[in-house]
């Protein structure tokens, strides 16, 4: 005989954010439990009153007690339930996403609580972050299979926040072969993705509509170096043709000499750097502190052929910006006592050493500087700080490119973090381009925790 499911009685004060679309039911919010469940069982949701409202996964060692996954009480999480969700998934990015690979499964927001599937080449990366889809990792494999045809499937379950639903952190092979370097294409753009290694699952998809959004800052900056189109004949004819030309009327022919100069921060595996040389860049500056990822960045520049134009740094951006805008800060100084009548330039007081670069376009794509609510003041002095010199750097009448995966560093209080730091840059700003996570990234309203990425476009002038 067949066990009548158990049921999860909510208290009569607790906020209504299930109805509001939540998927998550905190053990605060939960009066009592009617029948038996395992870890790991699905379970309905009533109010106070009885009235069913959802249904999930049960797991009484996580303060998320139950998530929700159905809003129908005879949702049963089979292999069939897999293939039909996983199908709507794959139907969503077949509509919104051009890429192949991108990011196929997005947990809470593909009602998959806690289960994000990425596909690169022909290998799907899984990482399980709740009891129960862990327990039905089986079922997982065998749908994902069915679904999307891979050649493998390797999990990358190797996150600290597992320890919160009481699971150890795996990784490795679940189905077929898994190469552990997967070439992917983003944009008409060729990277390699080490998915046995790289952060996360390997790459960050969510960036994918940011990057390519760059692509109007890239051009248009030769005037401010002298250079001009004229009409000239071309070689050997009479036919007129536009030809760069420099202040002395000399043919330039370096072709992107209407490119911009940029420098990408935390740049992981440079992919603001490439999508900066693709739409012509003349020069990037592509900075890590990490010298596998640069090693990475340098194999990804030369796969698309962008060598020439690419410098690479290993360095804490950090400590490069400060040095950077302290050079900046120091010549500025010198030309202002300069322009003071009867004043001369102290020269015994040496310009930084290698400081005072400036490009046309800073990109600042740093990790996330908080996880925690309690962690914010402290995210907001990084935020700042990084902001306010990168902005230093930027030639006048230039672009700021910034962004934060914070989730706690909520929207207002990451532009009043620039707005601080343009202030005290002696900047004005304006904002060009407001963006979040891509297509493939969808957000359910009424979950903030999904909104935890902001992007923003600055065009930079100097107050001064």
């Amino acid at each position: 005989m067949k066990m009548k499911r158990a049921t999860v009685i909510l208290q009569r004060n607790r906020k209504k954010r299930l109805e509001d679309g939540h998927p998550w039911v905190y053990a605060s919010e939960i009066d009592r439990l009617d029948g038996e469940a395992q870890p790991g069982d699905m379970v309905d949701v009533a109010n106070h009153q009885g009235k069913y409202l959802a249904s999930g996964f049960w797991n009484p060692a996580s303060q998320i007690t139950v998530r929700i996954v159905g809003y129908e009480p005879n949702v049963t999480m089979d292999e069939a339930f897999f293939i039909e969700r996983f199908r709507r998934c794959e139907a969503h990015r077949s509509r919104f996403v051009d890429d192949r690979d991108c990011r196929l499964v997005y947990g809470e927001a593909d009602f998959l609580s806690g289960l994000v599937v990425d596909r690169f080449g022909g290998v799907l990366v899984i990482q399980i972050l709740s009891l129960g889809m862990d327990v039905r990792r089986d079922l997982i494999v065998r749908a994902l299979a069915e679904v999307f045809q891979p050649i493998g499937i390797y999990e990358r379950s190797d996150v600290g926040v597992r320890s919160l639903e009481g699971l150890e952190q795996r990784t490795g092979v679940l189905y077929g072969d898994c190469p552990r370097i997967v070439e992917i294409s983003e944009n008409g753009l060729k990277m390699e993705v080490d998915i046995v290694e790289g952060q996360k699952t390997g790459y960050f998809f969510d960036q994918r509509e940011n990057r390519a959004s760059i692509e109007p800052l890239m051009k248009g900056w030769g005037g401010r170096s002298g250079i001009r189109l004229e009409e000239r004949p071309a070689e050997d004819t009479e036919i007129m043709q536009l030809v760069p030309v420099n202040a002395n009327g000399k043919e330039v022919t370096f072709p992107y000499w209407d490119g911009a100069t940029v420098l990408e921060c935390f740049a992981h595996t440079g992919s603001f750097t490439l999508h900066a040389c693709k739409y012509g860049a003349k020069k990037v500056t592509c900075l890590d502190i990490s010298e596998h990822a640069i090693d990475t960045a340098r194999r990804n520049v030369a796969r698309n052929g962008f060598d020439d134009r690419v410098e690479f740094v290993v360095a804490d951006a950090f400590d490069y910006l400060r040095h950077q805008a302290k050079g900046v800060d120091d010549r500025l100084a010198r030309a202002a006592v300069n322009q003071e009548e009867g004043r001369k330039v102290d020269t015994s007081k040496k310009l930084q050493a290698g400081g005072g670069r400036t490009w046309d376009v800073v990109v600042l794509d740093p990790p996330a500087f908080t996880k925690t609510r309690g962690a914010v003041s402290g995210a907001v002095r990084g935020y700042k700080d990084i902001n306010l010199h990168g902005m230093k750097l930027v030639n006048d009448g230039g672009y700021l490119v910034t962004a934060s995966c914070s989730y706690h560093m909520k929207p207002e209080l990451f532009l009043e973090t620039i707005q601080e730091a343009a202030r005290d840059a002696g900047k004005l700003l304006r904002l060009v381009e407001w963006r979040a996570a891509g297509k493939d990234h969808p957000q359910l309203l009424g979950v903030s925790e999904g909104h935890y990425l902001k992007f923003a476009i600055f065009e930079v002038q100097s107050r001064r």
